[in-house]
């Protein structure tokens, strides 16, 4: 009895861990994505600022 409930346990153990760190690594990675649209933008922004102090 208690071998025939181990596997399915140890099963679900690792399906639900593993899908855990795909979704940390998912997470991580729109928060890159994020932060380099945010530092491109503010690039933008300086540029363009300087541009309109020129004129």
């Amino acid at each position: 009895m208690k071998k025939s409930i181990l596997k399915p346990a140890l099963l679900l153990l690792m399906l639900v861990s593993l899908t855990g760190c795909e979704l940390a690594g998912d997470i991580f990675e729109a928060g890159v994505s994020v932060g380099v649209f945010i530092v491109i933008a503010v690039l933008v922004l300086i540029v363009w600022l300087i541009f309109k102090m020129k004129k």
